[in-house]
């Protein structure tokens, strides 16, 4: 069985195209990923696959398993842990706990969260850890990340505090940061709080450090992370319209450099790209021969409207391409998938889309038979095979 490739012209659908020179954005992140989360489209990726040190942007994921345990029940915001001596040794980025302290999960959330308090997360960690130690628990989130998809992340505190083969990509906390807004959206919208004190123990340390929150570009999430090796990096979202894109950045070399780099990236997202309409269920796309069929051909059309995001820069139409086995075989019923339209946009991910038969085509009678026979000695005799099947 031959597989057909027909290329649609603009006749079929229109689209904006490919990157224009100098379209991609350049960063002077260290690695970098970018991700519009309403279409499933990367945008960038720089040595987005490279594990490197996360610093606190891996609280996200004490935070993940956090959020993960009291959706099943096994936690409540309402419950108040111990401190350990171990949690309250660390320094840094703190809600300064000591261990005469019994803390609310809910307060503790927040602290990790707007205040990136290294001790919260070791208190979080040793209450879901399966042994009671930290240790444990690097060992079960990175358990947990091989499960979300994380391939390239090896986790061994729950803080992100400097440690040998503590690893993130840029891409594995681009899929944290989606799935924890996607899977916990009553509990997301703490990452958009701005301010916490605690128990008003130190006013100074009260404000969040994402800067992103305090632009006006619609940002409302999620960790920054600084340490001496991994330089400045943030993992943010932003919302504008009906898009959400989500970003990771590392590497950066001050504090100022990572909001303009965050700020840059946030509007070059939304201002460089813009879903279009390709195609429209129902309308046919392509043409494919059908074999034994009351019909000598069907129509292939995709089964939901198709919208994609695609540069804004570039208005030349590009070639689609519809992919089916044929000739098909009767008898085919309408919304049956025969093939796929595959379009390809230079700096953006291959699309593939199913496309499904617009009609009911049923087992042909004797005349049928009669004019596939004929089809078969006319192509063996008298025309190229596969011709027939490639006339659009």
């Amino acid at each position: 069985m031959t597989i057909f490739t027909r290329s649609l012209t603009a006749g079929a659908f229109a689209l904006c195209a490919t990157l224009v020179q100098g379209q991609a954005l350049e960063t002077n992140a260290r690695a970098a990923y970018v991700y519009d989360q309403t279409t499933g489209t990367v945008l960038l990726a720089k040595n987005a696959s490279a594990p490197l040190p996360p610093a606190s942007m891996s609280k996200l994921m004490t935070i993940y398993m956090a959020f993960e345990a009291i959706a099943d029940g096994r936690m409540s915001v309402d419950d108040i842990l111990p401190v350990s001596t171990h949690a309250a040794s660390f320094g840094g980025s703190s809600m300064f706990l000591n261990t005469t302290d019994r803390v609310s999960v809910e307060d503790l959330l927040r602290g990790v969260i707007v205040l990136s308090g290294n001790d919260a997360s070791v208190v979080l960690a040793e209450a879901l850890s399966p042994d009671g130690t930290e240790a444990g628990f690097g060992r079960l989130m990175t358990e947990r990340a091989r499960q979300l998809g994380m391939t390239n992340s090896v986790l061994v505190n729950a803080s992100g505090w400097p440690a040998e083969g503590h690893v993130m990509s840029t891409e594995d906390l681009g899929i944290l940061s989606s799935r924890l807004i996607e899977d916990f959206p009553t509990f997301y919208p703490l990452f958009a709080e701005t301010e916490f004190a605690f128990d008003n123990r130190v006013p100074s340390n009260s404000q969040n450090r994402n800067p992103v929150l305090r632009m006006g570009i619609g940002a409302d999430g999620l960790k920054t992370g600084h340490t001496q090796e991994a330089g400045y990096g943030l993992a943010g979202s932003a919302v504008q319209g009906d898009r959400r894109v989500v970003f990771v950045i590392t590497g950066l070399d001050s504090m100022q450099a990572r909001a303009e780099e965050s700020e840059r990236i946030v509007n070059w997202a939304f201002r460089q790209f813009a879903e279009r309409d390709v195609a429209t269920a129902g309308t046919r796309i392509a043409t494919a021969d059908v074999w034994m069929g009351t019909e000598q051909t069907v129509g292939l059309t995709v089964q939901e409207d198709l919208r994609l995001l695609v540069p804004v820069l570039h208005q030349d139409a590009v070639d689609g391409q519809v992919v089916f086995h044929g000739p098909i075989e009767a008898p085919i019923a309408a919304g049956q998938q025969l093939g796929e339209l595959i379009i390809s946009l230079d700096g953006l991910p291959e699309k593939r889309v199913p496309l499904v038969a617009d009609a009911d085509v049923a087992v042909g009678g004797f005349s049928a038979r009669m004019r596939t026979a004929a089809l078969v000695l006319w192509n063996k005799y008298g025309f190229a095979p596969g011709a027939a099947a490639n006339d659009a």
